[in-house]
């Protein structure tokens, strides 16, 4: 499936924005770059997977702690984990980002920082 030129454009719109610190903005397309992914593409597609952590990167940014997490560890760590393996730099690239959210999350508990092993 060849993806539409419009999220190639919000995806270059979005680095724009993430330059100039305007996040919230940068968070509004990066939620409809993963749509459109999604979409396209299926959750456990290589690209949607990268977008889907961009997603959560912004999410992490603009400290939404627990919508990063869950859909870092409940939509693309198990997608990755099927189609794309335990030892993918991706899915590796999840769990850490997992491992930051609970991290860093300011209310975080012992169990949150257990779960982040």
């Amino acid at each position: 499936k060849e993806l539409p030129m419009i999220i190639f454009a919000q995806t270059k719109i979005a680095n724009c924005l993430h330059a100039l610190g305007r996040h919230e903005e940068v968070l509004v397309l990066e939620r409809d770059i993963y749509a459109g992914r999604v979409a396209t593409y299926g959750v456990s597609h290589e690209s949607t997977l990268g977008n889907g952590m961009n997603l959560a990167q912004s999410m992490l940014s603009l400290e939404l702690w627990d919508e990063a997490r869950h859909l870092l560890r409940d939509q693309l760590l198990p997608a990755a984990l099927v189609s794309l393996g335990a030892n993918h730099e991706i899915t590796l690239g999840i769990q850490h980002n997992i491992a930051g959210a609970l991290q860093d999350h300011p209310e975080r508990t012992r169990d949150d920082l257990l779960e982040a092993e």
